[in-house]
């Protein structure tokens, strides 16, 4: 059973809703310099300050699933992640996450976006009803045993 299964259109809705919320997250989180990118970036940001990072993103796409080192990474990240409280959503479409956070390095230098972590912004706790809302889906989930669940993040 997955999560848009148990209520038909009301969970579509929801889906697109918590879609629209991560782009929200992320859109508010960039400007104020709160998004980390890459998968060796995050491990070290993970290391430093993990009660900074308030939701840790794994993105992939069709031909990521058989890089056998990105996944072992995925899983020691996720490992990580479930022993210090941080929510983990899994992300399809890194195109479109690409353009969300505008994808490029200053410089023009590509991102590896397989891995972006949010973190508060340094004056302050963040409190965002989007963030709200995906930390509410990611706890949902969890008590329908999907504990990395997965964004299909809809072309624009």
């Amino acid at each position: 059973m997955t999560f848009e299964e148990p209520c038909g259109d009301n969970a579509t809705e929801r889906m697109d809703s918590v879609e629209k919320a991560l782009e929200e997250v992320l859109t508010a989180a960039l400007p104020q310099g709160c998004i980390t990118v890459g998968v060796y970036e995050a491990a070290k940001s993970l290391n430093v300050d993990p009660d900074n990072v308030v939701l840790c993103l794994l993105a992939t796409d069709e031909e990521d699933v058989k890089d056998v080192a990105l996944q072992i990474h995925f899983t020691l990240i996720q490992a990580f992640c479930c022993e210090n409280d941080i929510n983990i959503l899994r992300v399809n479409n890194m195109r479109r996450l690409a353009e969300i956070l505008e994808g490029m390095k200053p410089g023009g230098e590509s991102m590896d976006l397989h891995c972006v972590l949010v973190t508060n912004p340094q004056s302050s706790t963040w409190k965002d009803p989007a963030l709200s809302k995906l930390n509410r889906f990611c706890r949902d989930s969890r008590g329908l045993d999907q504990w990395v669940p997965v964004i299909n993040l809809p072309e624009r």
